[in-house]
């Protein structure tokens, strides 16, 4: 039995290289990945979800391909079946943009370890709480593992109100490095010009 091979130099291979770049191109220039496995970053202590609930407003965060508006924000309740409802929302294209999800805690003796979806057919992506004082600053992060080859990143730096002092900013964003979260393309979000309810 004979195995045929198309070395990259072929021209059937290079094309096949050149689609799958091409295919691939929109959802990496709106992600972070990296190479090897997600960092295990460390959570937040004690993590106490009734003081988390309510509005956070996004201040800054890595590219995400479902979020490209402005007046970022999102909105935590208690559903009576336990579950935490997440509102996302934000204005993009001339409208106010909302997206509905569902946040659970998988294993109770890790609380600041969530699990959120935004749809029936997708698993839960981590959602993990590093550090928040409850009242005006929270930063989260998220990845996911892609075979254990590279891995998708997500990081977000959230405030209570619209904006933050720059120090406050400074301090979330060194709290990711430490934890050996790149942050190369952290950018932050527009907050002007929104309505609040």
């Amino acid at each position: 039995m004979e195995f045929s091979y198309n070395p990259p130099s072929s021209p059937e291979g290079t094309m096949s290289a050149v689609y799958l770049l091409l295919l691939l191109l929109p959802l990496v220039s709106a992600q972070t990945y990296h190479w090897g496995p997600c960092p295990t970053p460390k959570v937040q202590p004690n993590f106490n979800l009734q003081q988390y609930l309510g509005r956070w407003y996004e201040i800054a965060k890595l590219p995400a391909s479902f979020e490209r508006g402005k007046c970022i924000e999102a909105n935590y309740n208690v559903r009576k079946d336990g579950t935490i409802q997440v509102l996302n929302s934000q204005f993009y294209k001339d409208k106010v943009r909302v997206a509905e999800g569902t946040a659970v805690i998988p294993d109770l003796r890790e609380p600041a370890q969530l699990g959120v979806s935004f749809s029936y057919f997708t698993p839960y992506a981590p959602y993990w709480i590093l550090s928040t004082d409850y009242t005006s600053t929270s930063v989260v992060y998220s990845c996911t593992n892609i075979l254990y080859v590279f891995h998708i990143d997500y990081a977000w730096i959230l405030g209570r109100s619209r904006f933050l002092p720059p120090e406050t900013v400074s301090y979330a964003k060194e709290l990711l490095m430490n934890e050996g979260i790149d942050l190369f393309r952290m950018k932050a979000t527009d907050q002007s010009g929104c309505k609040d309810d």
